[in-house]
């Protein structure tokens, strides 16, 4: 399958700054706990060395631990724990330890039996949110795509990362876990760049279904939806990785090799304000759908 890409001629425009990596704070929590452990290290009197004898482990273990650079398992800390004498310490930190491994998670571990699982998976998720924050930058969001459209994304997914091919029944999943655009009492602040209204997925004849469907998806009282126009002069915010906020409460990152879960409040403050500044650039009502309808026409 090719995937065309196109898209009207952008003015020139001046670009911040990007911010770091969401993955960024994972590791700065991955170094939270190492730091703890070495903590407890110390005010048990042990050297490094010390601790590995007892633990009857290599000896370089204890520092790759301590520096984040090997990750410890549920055993290597309720092991450490035992041997600093702090076993009411290790609950905690098994605790933690499964919050960052949860955090991030590469995509390769998250497809390995095909896409239908994963699509399912985020069934509770979406059924148990009321208000979503939803902004994408380069595809139309899961939950606004049409069979076709999700069918030819997720085949080029499944091909790029050579995950086993379900992609038909992984879209039936998709298309089912979007009952919530229309059922139960979901809100939906949605964002696209008009790139995504560009950008050919699956060809002209998919494209034009999926912007069609976006028109009527429009009408529904839940759904806002809005375009950022490559016209929008002075941009105060530059294009970011898709994201979805979950009742302000979390907020989910797709990377291109894995997905992250935001979950500490200022972090989730910072894509707050983020989707806050992008929505004050969109244009929504007539204007979006002009914008809408214009893509539509270009494909022709």
């Amino acid at each position: 399958m090719t995937i065309a890409l196109s898209e009207r001629p952008r003015p020139p425009r001046r670009t911040p700054l990007p911010t770091a990596s969401p993955s960024s704070s994972v590791q700065a929590a991955r170094q939270a706990i190492a730091d703890r452990l070495r903590e407890l290290r110390v005010d048990a009197g042990l050297t490094a060395k010390a601790l590995a004898a007892a633990a009857e482990w290599d000896r370089t273990k204890v520092s790759k631990i301590e520096h984040a650079s090997r990750p410890p398992s549920a055993d290597d800390i309720r092991r450490w724990c035992t041997v600093c004498k702090a076993d009411d310490e290790a609950t905690d930190l098994v605790a933690s330890l499964r919050a960052v491994e949860g955090a991030y998670v590469e995509w390769r571990r998250l497809q390995r039996t095909g896409l239908r699982r994963l699509q399912e998976s985020r069934v509770p998720l979406y059924e148990r949110t009321r208000n979503f924050r939803v902004y994408c930058s380069q595809v139309v969001p899961g939950l606004f795509q049409t069979p076709a459209y999700a069918g030819a994304l997720l085949s080029a997914i499944t091909t790029f990362h050579g995950t086993p091919n379900d992609v038909e029944e992984a879209v039936t999943a998709r298309m089912a876990r979007s009952h919530v655009v229309r059922d139960g009492d979901h809100r939906f602040a949605v964002l696209v760049e008009e790139a995504v209204l560009r950008y050919q997925v699956g060809g002209s004849d998919t494209m034009a279904g999926q912007l069609h469907h976006l028109l009527d998806t429009m009408a529904l009282p839940s759904v806002s939806l809005g375009v950022i126009p490559f016209e929008h002069g002075g941009r105060r915010m530059w294009t970011l990785e898709a994201f979805n906020i979950f009742d302000s409460e979390r907020v989910s990152v797709e990377l291109l090799s894995a997905a992250v879960t935001v979950t500490t409040p200022g972090e989730v403050d910072l894509y707050t304000k983020a989707f806050s500044e992008l929505t004050e650039m969109a244009v929504f009502g007539t204007e979006a759908r002009a914008l809408i309808s214009a893509a539509i026409d270009a494909l022709d």
